[in-house]
């Protein structure tokens, strides 16, 4: 036993580096009987899987081989002290022109499980997107039964347009974006869509009877929260955005853009005869044709002891499908988030901030802005055109990037630090919505002492509509403390809140017509993006930054930065 501790302890010590080459580049794909060239890493798509231990550093050198500026986001993944490498064009960084690339450095600390890679560029994320599976230290055992086999389950978004063309013209117009064509699994639409032929262009998971199988999904959606269940077997959710929870099993889950659930799915335990949908489909309480009302299946089948084919598996057999709820189920999707609870064991606690040092409460939702003088726009109205904000700043994407602006000590110019910490003018937030729906623009920013407690809580607007808003912080985790529906009340609605297990996320929704609060320490030096993770809403500028400044330790300094920083 003596020595079989020394092992493990070695082991455990060790942390290893782990190297990737991503060649961006475009190439040719065909879906729905359409081919279109698209953007992709080593020619791959969905992209190739980052695999890492917790504890290790990851390299990764980014290519552009592209037409487009590139830059890459390692959604969910802290990056403590190392800002340079979290992506967000504009904000950590300029983007890599064509020709030129960047080498990405972090640690992983203090996470495991599953997070995702992307393009944080213009809409290029569309196609350029994968996963990021973070194992255990060496002899760290998950705190469940280890899964026979784990396996990547990445929704996507397909058009068959050119989706940087999609954005260019709602932009130009002020209107609404085309929505999708369908959804993928793995890059694949499946059997439900016109003119999608049903093996090749269709994800299937082979089960062996009685085998627990652990799918590590992902919402690389742009516009979509989804809906998901298969068909006949119940899902076990043990983690989220890579951190591990109390288990829950349901029969359908919702996932935002952006957010990642580890499930377990066990297999029955004799074969049955069946193959099964797995099928997502998306939620929404937007006005008809602002989503894509679609539906895409992949399939589970059983491999079949009896059968004499040498692939051992059966396409004569009954299919059977799934039920989802219906697309505008927010009571549903307010149960469900609801069970999501952090482990909060020794092993695993939940660090949940007791005392809070700022507090801030942001609006978010749509607006408009006028149209150009004389100009006529396809907006809510022919005289505006669709807007986003947080407390009525709809942000400005600057020229230059922010963490180098705030590195250097030359903000003037580049950011001002005063974002309003409350709305300047309230009002009945998911009421009659006030007459002037106008949003102010600017690229203003919050600054946090190292180490602030901040709790903030995010309100819902019914301005155009109440939708549900998944909004990503960059550069920390935080802690689900409340949510309800309605305006927050600050003297009621506090002593509600879950300060002992809340689920510890990235991303989260906050919902139509509701609110949610968070709470998370600023023990991270930097500038960290926090914005909607819909991309129409992004576009729009449902987005805003956070300046941590350093500590007074050296190992609470932001690290400097690279040498082959790319410029603007």
């Amino acid at each position: 036993v003596a020595a079989m501790v020394v092992v493990l302890s070695v082991s455990v010590a060790e942390s290893a580096t782990v190297e990737y080459q991503f060649d961006v580049a475009t190439m040719n794909v065909t879906r729905l009987c359409g081919s279109k060239s698209i953007v992709v890493v080593n020619g791959q798509f969905p992209g190739p899987t980052v695999s890492a231990r917790e504890g290790d550093l990851v390299v990764v050198r980014v290519v552009n081989k592209a037409q487009y500026n590139m830059s890459i986001h390692w959604h969910g993944v802290r990056q403590l002290r190392s800002g340079w490498a979290d992506g967000p064009a504009y904000i950590t960084q300029c983007p890599i022109q064509p020709g030129q690339s960047y080498v990405y450095k972090f640690t992983i600390t203090g996470q495991r499980g599953t997070l995702w890679w992307h393009a944080h560029i213009s809409w290029l994320r569309a196609t350029v997107y994968g996963p990021i599976v973070i194992l255990p230290k060496l002899g760290v055992p998950y705190p469940f039964a280890a899964p026979y086999k784990e396996v990547p389950l990445m929704f996507g978004e397909w058009w068959k347009a050119d989706t940087e063309a999609v954005i260019s013209q709602a932009l130009q117009t002020g209107g609404g974006p085309n929505v999708s064509d369908a959804f993928t699994i793995n890059g694949l639409p499946g059997p439900l869509y016109n003119c999608s032929a049903k093996d090749a262009d269709t994800f299937k998971l082979k089960v062996k009877p009685g085998k627990t199988y652990m799918l590590r999904i992902i919402n690389a959606a742009l516009n979509d929260e989804l809906f998901f269940s298969v068909a006949g077997h119940p899902l076990t959710i043990v983690d989220v955005d890579a951190v591990y929870i109390k288990p829950i099993t349901v029969e359908t889950l919702l996932i935002t853009p952006g957010q990642t659930t580890n499930v377990l799915l066990t297999a029955k335990p004799s074969y049955p005869g069946a193959t099964y949908y797995m099928m997502a489909a998306p939620y929404s309480t937007a006005a008809s044709g602002t989503f894509d009302n679609t539906t895409v299946a992949g399939i589970l089948e059983y491999e079949d002891p009896g059968s004499p084919s040498s692939a051992g598996f059966n396409k004569n057999l009954p299919v059977l499908r799934p039920t989802l709820p219906q697309i505008n189920d927010t009571s549903f999707v307010s149960n469900y988030t609801a069970k999501l609870r952090s482990l909060a064991t020794e092993e695993y606690p939940a660090g949940v901030p007791q005392e809070v040092d700022r507090r801030f409460f942001f609006t978010v939702g749509l607006g408009t802005h006028p149209c150009a003088v004389n100009g006529t726009c396809q907006g809510p109205t022919n005289d505006s055109r669709f807007a986003a904000a947080v407390n009525n700043v709809s942000f400005v994407l600057p020229t230059t990037a922010l963490l180098q602006s705030h590195y250097t000590g030359m903000s003037s110019g580049v950011y001002s630090s005063n974002f309003p910490a409350v709305p300047q003018s309230p009002f009945n937030y998911t009421g009659t919505p006030p007459n002037n729906t106008n949003v102010s623009n600017g690229t203003r920013l919050v600054v946090l002492s190292y180490g602030d407690a901040v709790e903030l809580v995010m309100q819902g607007t019914s301005i155009l509509g109440a939708e549900s808003h998944p909004f990503h912080l960059h550069g920390f985790n935080f802690f689900v403390v409340g949510q309800g529906f309605g305006n927050f009340d600050p003297a009621k609605d506090p002593a509600k809140y879950n300060l002992v297990d809340p689920v510890e996320r990235n991303t989260v929704g906050v919902p139509a017509a509701g609110w949610v609060a968070i709470r998370f320490r600023a023990d991270n030096p930097g500038v960290w993006f926090m914005h909607c993770h819909l991309e129409v809403h992004v576009s729009w500028g449902l987005k805003m930054a956070w300046v941590v400044q350093d500590g007074s330790l050296p190992n609470q300094k932001l690290l400097p930065p690279p040498s082959d920083l790319p410029k603007c």
